[in-house]
């Protein structure tokens, strides 16, 4: 029997665990109730994270003192003591977060409450290994100059999500044998670090981007969720049980390289009928000039018939995936996005929520297709929220200080 229930995957609740864990554990339930609660009082928190009220004001004591919290003030006119309310300190933390990708690149710095304070995207033919590390660098350190100096400490890094095997397949978008070779050799954390002086954290950008959508759901999130991205490939990520699934390589979740059958019935990579790669196929093959830059600025009506085309197998084909990984992993909902104009990206989930309903089932109920909400922005959000969880929310012990 299928287990349910509305725990939300952010719950402040304390968990079981291990004593050497357990200080860390209840910090992280406090700092978890402020932050999805913003206003609770101490004798809240402790009623929401099974706390007693004096380890409450403790932990929130030293959280206002280390500059992650701060008091409002106080509600009076109810009875007993005035409440204080309780809220994240926006100066707490800043993290950027930059999608290195197939075409472009967007990086970003937030603060502890999830303000953008700056960000920069640039599109080009292919990542050319010269040219992108310098301009994330000194992109990244324009960004840092936006915290007012006497912050400036609290800046923990930047999360650098990018696909898997650019230099295996970089020749796809254009890239040089050369250029394959390098990025093949390349140490990219190293590279990453030296041009921009901060602490690198990898992610695979599906998987970063998949984390910005859960993180962006109103409670009780699902504990169970598939996303697909639809770009130059297709990026994917998977929530399994409340976790981001990344898998031992941190790559899992490859939803875009499942095989599916063409229009013709011969079989496909998802990436290579879905994607924007594909569409720039199919305008090249009608003798149509192939538009670069900004998807978002394509002359998309002038590409019509193509792109009807193009839409028509990218749903049907997104469709099959979709209930091909909700055989393999129970999900509630699967997300479709891409870095494409709204309306379009409405057309395509319209359509595949259409073919989905039109494949057989066996076993179980489909799952509800819905639209993301950060359209192409998910990976570099994505990338600047997930250090921050890791390091201040998470109750996941691997997620903890090694002391």
């Amino acid at each position: 029997m299928a287990r349910t229930g509305s725990r939300d995957v952010f719950e402040p609740g304390t968990r079981r665990m291990d004593v050497s864990g357990l200080r860390i554990n209840n910090e992280r339930a406090v700092l978890t109730a402020i932050a999805t609660t913003p206003g609770y009082s101490a004798a809240e928190i402790a009623r929401s994270t099974g706390l007693g009220a004096q380890s409450v004001s403790r932990i929130v004591a030293e959280l206002e003192a280390t500059g992650l919290v701060r008091r409002g003030e106080a509600r009076r006119g109810l009875r007993g003591q005035p409440a204080t309310p309780l809220f994240v300190d926006s100066n707490g933390v800043f993290s950027l977060g930059c999608e290195l990708g197939w075409r472009h690149y967007h990086i970003l710095i937030r603060n502890f409450t999830g303000d953008v304070l700056g960000e920069h995207r640039r599109d080009y033919a292919f990542p050319d290994v010269d040219v992108v590390f310098n301009e994330i660098g000194s992109l990244a350190r324009l960004l840092v100059g936006l915290v007012p100096q006497e912050f400036r400490s609290r800046i923990i890094g930047m999360g650098l999500a990018m696909p898997s095997g650019i230099g295996r397949n970089i020749d796809l978008v254009g890239g040089s044998a050369d250029q394959a070779a390098r990025w093949s050799e390349l140490d990219i954390l190293a590279a990453a670090e030296a041009a921009s002086g901060l602490e690198i954290v990898p992610f695979n950008d599906g998987n970063a981007a998949c984390w910005a959508e859960l993180a962006a759901f109103s409670p009780p999130r699902p504990a169970n969720m598939a996303y697909f991205q639809v770009g130059t490939f297709v990026a994917a990520g998977l929530i399994a049980e409340g976790r981001l699934w990344e898998g031992p390589t941190g790559n899992s979740a490859d939803l875009g390289s499942m095989l599916v059958p063409d229009r013709n019935g011969r079989l496909d990579f998802v990436h290579l009928v879905a994607s924007l790669y594909a569409l720039e196929k199919r305008i090249a093959e009608a003798g149509m000039e192939v538009p670069t830059g900004n998807p978002q600025s394509w002359p998309w009506d002038a590409l019509e018939p193509v792109v009807s085309g193009w839409l028509e197998d990218a749903s049907r084909v997104l469709a099959i995936a979709i209930a091909n990984a909700h055989a393999l992993m129970e999900f509630s909902v699967a997300l479709l996005d891409g870095d494409l104009p709204r309306p379009l990206v409405e057309r395509l989930v319209e359509r595949i929520r259409q073919q989905a309903n039109e494949l057989p089932i066996l076993t179980s109920d489909r799952p509800s297709i819905r639209i993301g909400r950060h359209g192409a922005a998910a990976a570099a959000r994505g990338a600047a929220l997930k250090p921050i969880y890791r390091r201040f929310f998470s109750r996941d012990p691997s997620d903890f200080p090694q002391e």
